[in-house]
Protein backbone atom coordinates (compact mmCIF):
# COMPACT_ATOMS: atom_id res chain seq x y z
CA UNK A 1 0.00 0.00 0.00
CA UNK A 2 2.56 2.72 1.13
CA UNK A 3 5.21 1.49 -1.80
CA UNK A 4 3.67 2.41 -5.07
CA UNK A 5 4.20 3.93 -8.59
CA UNK A 6 4.26 7.71 -8.91
CA UNK A 7 3.79 10.20 -11.66
CA UNK A 8 5.62 13.79 -11.52
CA UNK A 9 4.18 15.69 -14.72
CA UNK A 10 3.84 13.51 -17.22
CA UNK A 11 7.12 11.41 -15.98
CA UNK A 12 6.24 8.33 -14.52
CA UNK A 13 8.19 6.71 -11.75
CA UNK A 14 8.15 2.89 -10.97
CA UNK A 15 8.30 3.62 -7.16
CA UNK A 16 7.91 6.55 -4.06
CA UNK A 17 11.32 6.53 -2.39
CA UNK A 18 13.87 9.03 -3.83
CA UNK A 19 17.25 10.24 -3.08
CA UNK A 20 16.96 13.95 -1.71
CA UNK A 21 19.59 15.97 -3.65
CA UNK A 22 22.87 16.48 -1.13
CA UNK A 23 25.32 18.95 -1.74
CA UNK A 24 28.83 17.31 -1.92
CA UNK A 25 27.55 13.94 -1.94
CA UNK A 26 24.57 13.05 -4.39
CA UNK A 27 27.12 12.83 -7.54
CA UNK A 28 26.42 11.02 -9.92
CA UNK A 29 28.34 7.79 -8.54
CA UNK A 30 26.58 8.02 -5.19
CA UNK A 31 23.30 8.23 -7.00
CA UNK A 32 24.26 5.42 -8.94
CA UNK A 33 25.04 2.93 -6.61
CA UNK A 34 21.27 4.50 -4.86
CA UNK A 35 19.66 3.13 -7.94
CA UNK A 36 21.13 -0.11 -7.75
CA UNK A 37 20.07 -0.50 -3.89
CA UNK A 38 15.97 0.81 -5.21
CA UNK A 39 16.13 4.26 -4.89
CA UNK A 40 13.33 5.23 -7.25
CA UNK A 41 14.29 8.48 -7.91
CA UNK A 42 17.66 10.79 -7.34
CA UNK A 43 18.61 14.21 -7.71
CA UNK A 44 21.84 15.90 -8.23
CA UNK A 45 23.15 17.76 -5.82
CA UNK A 46 22.06 21.70 -6.01
CA UNK A 47 23.54 23.46 -9.45
CA UNK A 48 24.03 27.39 -9.46
CA UNK A 49 22.11 28.85 -11.88
CA UNK A 50 24.23 32.06 -12.03
CA UNK A 51 27.22 29.45 -12.78
CA UNK A 52 25.56 28.12 -14.98
CA UNK A 53 24.40 31.10 -16.84
CA UNK A 54 28.47 32.08 -17.18
CA UNK A 55 29.36 29.08 -18.66
CA UNK A 56 31.19 27.23 -15.90
CA UNK A 57 32.60 23.86 -16.83
CA UNK A 58 32.82 22.54 -13.52
CA UNK A 59 28.76 23.33 -12.51
CA UNK A 60 27.81 21.16 -15.85
CA UNK A 61 29.48 18.11 -14.52
CA UNK A 62 27.04 17.84 -11.62
CA UNK A 63 24.63 17.33 -13.86
CA UNK A 64 25.55 14.36 -15.72
CA UNK A 65 23.41 11.41 -15.77
CA UNK A 66 24.45 7.78 -14.12
CA UNK A 67 24.16 5.19 -16.87
CA UNK A 68 21.29 3.08 -14.48
CA UNK A 69 19.66 6.50 -13.62
CA UNK A 70 16.30 5.70 -15.23
CA UNK A 71 14.91 8.92 -14.74
CA UNK A 72 16.48 11.62 -12.53
CA UNK A 73 16.27 15.54 -11.52
CA UNK A 74 18.62 18.55 -11.55
CA UNK A 75 18.32 21.05 -8.94
CA UNK A 76 19.01 24.64 -9.47
CA UNK A 77 19.60 27.29 -7.46
CA UNK A 78 19.09 31.05 -7.86
CA UNK A 79 17.23 34.21 -6.63
CA UNK A 80 16.34 35.81 -9.66
CA UNK A 81 13.59 34.63 -12.42
CA UNK A 82 15.68 35.71 -15.34
CA UNK A 83 18.53 33.22 -14.81
CA UNK A 84 16.68 30.78 -13.58
CA UNK A 85 14.78 30.61 -16.51
CA UNK A 86 18.37 30.60 -18.37
CA UNK A 87 19.48 27.96 -16.65
CA UNK A 88 16.41 26.11 -17.12
CA UNK A 89 17.35 26.23 -20.79
CA UNK A 90 21.10 24.96 -20.24
CA UNK A 91 19.46 22.14 -18.22
CA UNK A 92 17.65 20.82 -21.01
CA UNK A 93 20.46 21.69 -23.45
CA UNK A 94 23.36 19.75 -21.38
CA UNK A 95 21.05 16.90 -20.07
CA UNK A 96 18.48 14.75 -21.00
CA UNK A 97 16.93 14.67 -17.36
CA UNK A 98 13.08 14.07 -16.71
CA UNK A 99 12.95 16.89 -13.99
CA UNK A 100 14.08 20.41 -12.87
CA UNK A 101 14.13 21.31 -9.22
CA UNK A 102 14.04 24.29 -7.71
CA UNK A 103 15.79 24.67 -4.69
CA UNK A 104 13.82 26.81 -2.40
CA UNK A 105 14.99 25.44 1.23
CA UNK A 106 18.94 25.18 2.04
CA UNK A 107 19.78 27.09 4.95
CA UNK A 108 23.28 27.92 4.44
CA UNK A 109 23.80 31.45 4.85
CA UNK A 110 25.92 32.31 1.37
CA UNK A 111 22.82 31.02 -0.45
CA UNK A 112 20.06 32.65 1.72
CA UNK A 113 21.82 35.80 0.73
CA UNK A 114 21.55 35.86 -2.63
CA UNK A 115 17.84 35.58 -2.06
CA UNK A 116 18.07 31.46 -3.41
CA UNK A 117 16.96 28.75 -1.12
CA UNK A 118 15.28 29.49 2.32
CA UNK A 119 14.82 33.25 1.13
CA UNK A 120 12.22 31.77 -1.45
CA UNK A 121 10.02 30.37 1.42
CA UNK A 122 10.01 33.30 2.69
CA UNK A 123 9.06 35.25 -0.16
CA UNK A 124 6.24 33.46 -1.59
CA UNK A 125 5.74 36.35 -4.40
CA UNK A 126 9.34 35.93 -5.60
CA UNK A 127 9.23 32.35 -5.48
CA UNK A 128 6.13 32.44 -7.81
CA UNK A 129 7.77 34.37 -10.59
CA UNK A 130 11.10 31.85 -10.68
CA UNK A 131 8.89 29.10 -10.73
CA UNK A 132 6.94 30.56 -13.85
CA UNK A 133 9.44 31.29 -15.60
CA UNK A 134 11.36 27.76 -15.36
CA UNK A 135 7.65 26.24 -16.10
CA UNK A 136 8.15 28.76 -19.26
CA UNK A 137 11.55 27.46 -20.04
CA UNK A 138 11.36 23.88 -19.70
CA UNK A 139 8.30 23.87 -21.86
CA UNK A 140 7.11 20.76 -21.32
CA UNK A 141 10.46 18.88 -21.70
CA UNK A 142 10.61 18.33 -18.01
CA UNK A 143 8.73 18.56 -14.93
CA UNK A 144 9.37 21.38 -12.87
CA UNK A 145 9.26 20.41 -8.85
CA UNK A 146 9.93 22.54 -5.81
CA UNK A 147 11.48 21.72 -2.35
CA UNK A 148 10.38 24.22 0.18
CA UNK A 149 11.07 24.33 4.23
CA UNK A 150 8.33 25.13 6.68
CA UNK A 151 9.20 28.91 7.04
CA UNK A 152 11.95 31.36 8.33
CA UNK A 153 11.30 30.53 11.79
CA UNK A 154 8.67 29.90 14.64
CA UNK A 155 7.58 33.18 14.33
CA UNK A 156 7.22 33.04 10.23
CA UNK A 157 5.69 29.71 8.85
CA UNK A 158 5.17 30.66 5.24
CA UNK A 159 4.88 26.69 3.40
CA UNK A 160 1.21 27.08 3.12
CA UNK A 161 1.74 30.46 0.93
CA UNK A 162 4.47 29.13 -0.67
CA UNK A 163 2.83 25.86 -1.77
CA UNK A 164 0.59 27.84 -3.06
CA UNK A 165 2.58 30.08 -5.49
CA UNK A 166 4.59 27.27 -6.63
CA UNK A 167 1.10 25.11 -7.36
CA UNK A 168 -0.68 28.86 -8.95
CA UNK A 169 3.22 29.02 -11.16
CA UNK A 170 3.17 25.88 -12.51
CA UNK A 171 4.34 23.41 -10.71
CA UNK A 172 4.34 19.35 -11.08
CA UNK A 173 5.13 18.42 -7.45
CA UNK A 174 6.66 19.82 -3.91
CA UNK A 175 8.48 18.41 -0.98
CA UNK A 176 8.66 19.89 2.02
CA UNK A 177 11.57 19.34 4.49
CA UNK A 178 9.45 20.47 7.62
CA UNK A 179 11.92 22.71 9.62
CA UNK A 180 12.57 26.02 9.33
CA UNK A 181 15.71 28.23 7.79
CA UNK A 182 16.69 29.19 11.84
CA UNK A 183 16.39 25.72 12.81
CA UNK A 184 18.29 24.31 10.12
CA UNK A 185 19.25 20.48 10.48
CA UNK A 186 18.87 20.55 14.27
CA UNK A 187 15.96 19.82 15.98
CA UNK A 188 13.05 17.80 14.60
CA UNK A 189 10.86 17.99 11.98
CA UNK A 190 7.42 18.88 12.29
CA UNK A 191 5.58 16.21 10.43
CA UNK A 192 2.10 17.47 11.06
CA UNK A 193 2.96 20.56 8.91
CA UNK A 194 3.66 17.80 5.80
CA UNK A 195 0.28 16.30 6.70
CA UNK A 196 -1.63 19.71 6.47
CA UNK A 197 0.55 20.13 2.65
CA UNK A 198 -0.30 16.88 1.94
CA UNK A 199 -4.20 18.18 2.17
CA UNK A 200 -3.93 21.46 0.90
CA UNK A 201 -2.55 19.78 -2.53
CA UNK A 202 -4.70 17.05 -2.55
CA UNK A 203 -5.91 16.54 -6.28
CA UNK A 204 -3.48 19.07 -7.56
CA UNK A 205 0.13 17.43 -7.56
CA UNK A 206 2.07 15.09 -5.36
CA UNK A 207 3.61 16.00 -2.28
CA UNK A 208 7.11 14.54 -1.08
CA UNK A 209 7.98 14.79 2.62
CA UNK A 210 11.58 14.90 3.50
CA UNK A 211 13.30 15.65 7.45
CA UNK A 212 14.18 12.94 10.15
CA UNK A 213 14.31 10.32 7.84
CA UNK A 214 16.86 8.23 9.11
CA UNK A 215 15.85 3.88 9.16
CA UNK A 216 13.29 1.84 7.20
CA UNK A 217 10.72 2.45 9.86
CA UNK A 218 11.05 6.26 9.85
CA UNK A 219 9.76 6.05 6.01
CA UNK A 220 7.20 4.12 6.94
CA UNK A 221 5.95 6.56 9.81
CA UNK A 222 6.12 9.22 7.39
CA UNK A 223 3.99 7.87 4.88
CA UNK A 224 1.13 6.58 7.35
CA UNK A 225 1.22 9.73 9.65
CA UNK A 226 1.19 12.24 6.60
CA UNK A 227 -0.37 10.29 3.78
CA UNK A 228 2.41 11.78 1.50
CA UNK A 229 3.03 10.24 -2.04
CA UNK A 230 6.45 9.42 -1.23
CA UNK A 231 9.53 10.28 0.67
CA UNK A 232 13.53 11.85 0.08
CA UNK A 233 16.62 10.15 2.17
CA UNK A 234 19.05 12.55 2.74
CA UNK A 235 21.56 12.20 5.31
CA UNK A 236 19.91 8.42 6.32
CA UNK A 237 21.18 7.58 2.81
CA UNK A 238 24.88 9.18 3.57
CA UNK A 239 27.51 5.79 3.39
CA UNK A 240 24.07 3.53 3.58
CA UNK A 241 22.56 3.61 0.54
CA UNK A 242 20.55 -0.21 1.67
CA UNK A 243 18.07 2.55 2.99
CA UNK A 244 16.56 1.93 -0.05
CA UNK A 245 16.67 -1.85 -0.40
CA UNK A 246 15.40 -2.37 3.35
CA UNK A 247 13.00 0.41 3.22
CA UNK A 248 11.46 -1.40 0.08
CA UNK A 249 11.25 -4.49 2.12
CA UNK A 250 10.03 -3.19 4.79
CA UNK A 251 6.80 -1.33 2.93
CA UNK A 252 6.73 -4.18 0.83
CA UNK A 253 6.47 -7.47 3.83
CA UNK A 254 6.71 -5.96 6.79
CA UNK A 255 10.27 -6.67 7.66
CA UNK A 256 13.60 -6.38 5.83
CA UNK A 257 17.26 -8.01 6.58
CA UNK A 258 20.53 -6.76 7.22
CA UNK A 259 23.05 -5.95 5.00
CA UNK A 260 26.76 -7.94 5.76
CA UNK A 261 29.50 -6.26 6.31
CA UNK A 262 31.22 -7.89 3.07
CA UNK A 263 28.45 -6.24 1.44
CA UNK A 264 28.51 -2.49 2.72
CA UNK A 265 32.60 -2.20 2.03
CA UNK A 266 32.01 -4.09 -1.25
CA UNK A 267 29.61 -1.45 -1.74
CA UNK A 268 31.71 1.26 -0.90
CA UNK A 269 34.67 0.15 -3.37
CA UNK A 270 31.99 0.08 -6.39
CA UNK A 271 31.19 4.06 -5.49
CA UNK A 272 35.46 4.86 -4.87
CA UNK A 273 35.76 3.28 -8.33
CA UNK A 274 33.01 4.77 -10.21
CA UNK A 275 34.15 8.42 -8.39
CA UNK A 276 37.64 8.00 -9.87
CA UNK A 277 36.95 7.87 -12.96
CA UNK A 278 34.49 11.16 -12.97
CA UNK A 279 37.11 12.77 -10.78
CA UNK A 280 40.24 11.26 -10.81
CA UNK A 281 41.62 9.23 -8.17
CA UNK A 282 43.46 11.60 -5.81
CA UNK A 283 40.41 13.52 -5.60
CA UNK A 284 37.91 10.59 -5.21
CA UNK A 285 39.93 8.69 -2.36
CA UNK A 286 39.70 12.30 -0.16
CA UNK A 287 35.91 12.68 -1.02
CA UNK A 288 35.28 8.83 -0.25
CA UNK A 289 37.49 9.41 3.47
CA UNK A 290 34.15 10.30 4.77
CA UNK A 291 31.80 7.82 2.86
CA UNK A 292 34.13 4.91 4.26
CA UNK A 293 34.38 6.11 7.86
CA UNK A 294 30.01 5.63 7.12
CA UNK A 295 30.41 2.64 5.11
CA UNK A 296 32.22 1.33 8.09
CA UNK A 297 30.13 2.43 11.02
CA UNK A 298 29.79 -0.10 13.56
CA UNK A 299 31.78 -3.06 11.90
CA UNK A 300 34.60 -4.76 14.46
CA UNK A 301 37.35 -2.94 14.86
CA UNK A 302 36.11 0.05 12.95
CA UNK A 303 37.20 3.24 14.89
CA UNK A 304 40.70 2.16 13.96
CA UNK A 305 40.18 1.56 10.41
CA UNK A 306 38.49 5.02 10.24
CA UNK A 307 41.45 6.56 11.85
CA UNK A 308 43.19 5.02 8.85
CA UNK A 309 40.57 6.00 6.23
CA UNK A 310 41.45 9.64 7.10
CA UNK A 311 45.27 9.32 5.35
CA UNK A 312 43.98 7.31 2.87
CA UNK A 313 45.44 8.71 -0.55
CA UNK A 314 45.37 5.69 -2.93
CA UNK A 315 42.93 2.78 -3.87
CA UNK A 316 45.47 0.74 -2.86
CA UNK A 317 45.57 2.28 1.18
CA UNK A 318 41.47 1.61 0.67
CA UNK A 319 42.23 -2.06 0.06
CA UNK A 320 44.89 -2.45 2.65
CA UNK A 321 42.52 -0.94 5.25
CA UNK A 322 39.47 -2.91 4.34
CA UNK A 323 40.15 -6.37 2.38
CA UNK A 324 40.15 -8.08 5.24
CA UNK A 325 36.16 -7.17 5.54
CA UNK A 326 35.46 -8.62 1.63
CA UNK A 327 35.70 -12.20 3.12
CA UNK A 328 33.82 -11.61 5.96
Amino acid sequence: MYFHPVKIGAVQLEGNIFLAPVAGYSDRSFRSICVEHGASFTYTEMVSAEALARGNIKTVSLMRRAQNEKAYSVQIFGGESETMAKAAEIVLEKTACECIDINCGCPVPKIVKTGAGSALTRDPERLGKIVRAVVKAADGKAAVTVKIRSGWDESHITYREAALAALDAGADAITLHARTKAQGYEGKADWQKLRDLVELAEGRVPVFGSGDLFTPEDALRMLEETKCDGVMFARGAMGNPFIFTKTIQLLKTGSYEDIPVSERIKTGFRELEMLAVDAGEEAACREMRKRFCAYSKGIPGGAARREQTVHAATIRDYHTIFDSFLKA
